[in-house]
């Protein structure tokens, strides 16, 4: 469930999935020809929209690695479509998909999809978006298997082991480079939707070395509208600051 490639955009969308996939993978039996659906936002979802998709990839009967991909949809079952309509609860924000498998040893669950796609106003186009997302996982799946066929699941993993060592080694060097120290800063969000105005975020960042401290006590507390974040997005908004300041290699 470690995470050693990604897209470089979307920060709260990759990071979240980063922050969660360990538990999420640990949790389940896989087999190949599996793909599990979720958008939960308290098991490392961030709104109900994103949708992410997760795909274990199988070597000679030997789980190498997962390809996984998080996609907003448009619909997801709310009072009005879109990203965040005026919603109180989870409830009205739409469907909550557990993690469960969409499609279990190469056989789609037909019910689940049945199940998602009738709280969506227009069915034709949900069920393409949904055919999308499979189909981007599947051509992942191809490709990373043909990669790990290519170089044999050993070298391919310690590959692996050594790629994130040197992503280590990249973010000490940049971290390094910041001043031990304390810093703080205050922000407000403008409104939640539903009359509360003026929502403080404030962050107190403390550097020793290689250890940064990122603290948001003082930030307000949960309000009635929908813009509670929940902890795998505020961990992607930190990650992605410091992601950020790494070096570009191309």
């Amino acid at each position: 469930g470690e995470l050693c490639a990604q897209a470089a955009h979307i920060p709260v969308h990759l990071g979240s999935m980063a922050y969660a996939m360990k538990s999420i993978v640990n949790a389940q039996n896989w087999t190949d020809g599996d793909m599990l659906i979720l958008n939960d936002p308290f098991l490392g979802g961030t709104h109900l929209p994103d949708v992410t998709l997760i795909s274990p990839v199988f070597c000679d009967e030997v789980l190498v690695g997962f390809v996984a991909n998080r996609a907003h949809h448009a619909d997801i079952g709310a009072s009005s479509p879109g990203s965040m309509p005026i919603s109180q609860s989870l409830e009205e924000e739409g469907l909550l998909i557990a993690p469960s498998l969409l499609i279990a040893g190469g056989e789609r669950n037909q019910d689940l999809m049945d199940q998602m796609l009738v709280e969506s106003s227009n069915t034709t186009q949900s069920e393409g978006d949904f055919s999308a997302q499979i189909s981007a996982n599947i051509v992942g799946l191809q490709r990373l298997l043909a990669l790990v066929q290519q170089m044999g699941i050993a070298s391919y993993l310690n590959a692996l082991e050594e790629l994130n060592k040197y992503a280590e080694r990249l973010a000490d060097s940049a971290l390094s480079t910041i001043p031990d120290g304390e810093y703080q800063f205050s922000d407000v969000m403008d409104d939640d939707g539903m009359g509360t105005t003026n929502i403080k975020i404030s962050v107190k960042i403390v550097v020793l070395g290689h250890h940064i401290e990122v603290d948001f006590a003082g930030t307000a507390n949960q309000v009635r509208g929908n813009i509670n974040c929940p902890l795998s997005v505020a961990v992607a908004g930190v990650y992605y600051v410091f992601r950020c300041l790494m070096p570009n290699y191309t």
